[in-house]
């Protein structure tokens, strides 16, 4: 979600004509970009996000894939 919406703030950014309203929108992604820096630092302390080891990162891929087509509809 913090993802998301950094890239939606980005988009909005480039994509308006009014100075103020393209300010407001900085200021909200410059937020979006604090939220989702935080979130990573929380879960990188606590071994959720290993992004610094592809291994790791794969075998929670596959894990997590494999979860969802297990999934029952």
């Amino acid at each position: 979600m913090a993802n998301t919406a950094a890239r939606s703030y980005a988009i909005a950014v480039t994509e308006t004509a009014t100075p103020a309203l393209r300010q407001v929108l900085t200021k909200q992604l410059m937020a979006a970009v604090k939220w989702h820096g935080m979130i990573y630092y929380y879960m990188y302390k606590r071994s959720l996000y290993p992004s610094y080891d592809l291994n790791q990162l794969l075998a929670g891929d596959v894990r997590n894939a494999t979860r969802a087509l297990d999934m029952q509809y």
